[in-house]
């Protein structure tokens, strides 16, 4: 009886070892997960915080930085700092930025993040849209064209962010 009992405790545990290693060894890599680079960016219709609105639509032809933070997470707010940076460098010659909060965010926050891009909160339909972004800090690189050129979950060194948004800007 005791015998019976350690093998099926050892088939047990064999069978959810399995079923686990079946799971990471078929997982989807983030840049593949919906929207998968190469595909149309999600549409976004959000207020800022100002309540001007934020529509994706508005900045084709340009390269769009859609960056998903939130005010509890040090490396999003350090990210912020160097989008701000580069965005400086970069607005003339056709990048926008935008930050959208995955929690609610009131004008005096947001004046405090320093700043001068758009910065919104999200909606159920914009996080499920782009992901079920959950974890943060998200961001999609989008090309002139509205697709999706790159994904990066945590935070975006500065020096790989220039570069990407080097080569957008160019139109490679």
């Amino acid at each position: 009886m005791k015998l019976n009992r350690k093998i099926i405790i050892a088939v047990s545990a064999l069978s959810m070892l399995s079923a686990l290693l079946g799971w990471f060894i078929t997982r989807t890599p983030f840049e593949e997960q919906s929207p998968a680079v190469g595909a149309k960016a999600p549409q976004l219709h959000l207020a800022d915080v100002t309540g001007s609105m934020v529509n994706l639509d508005d900045h084709l032809g340009g390269v769009v930085l859609i960056n998903f933070w939130a005010d509890w997470c040090p490396p999003c707010k350090d990210e912020l700092k160097w989008f701000e940076r580069v965005y400086s460098d970069h607005k003339d010659r056709g990048l926008e930025i935008v930050a959208i909060s995955i929690e609610g965010l009131s004008l005096s926050e947001a004046a405090g993040l320093g700043v001068s891009f758009p910065v919104a909160g999200a909606n159920e339909r914009v996080l499920q849209a782009y992901g079920n972004v959950s974890g943060v800090p998200v961001s999609f690189l989008v090309g002139r064209d509205g697709r999706i050129i790159r994904k990066v979950r945590r935070a975006w060194p500065e020096d790989s962010l220039r570069s990407a948004i080097e080569t957008a800007l160019e139109g490679k």
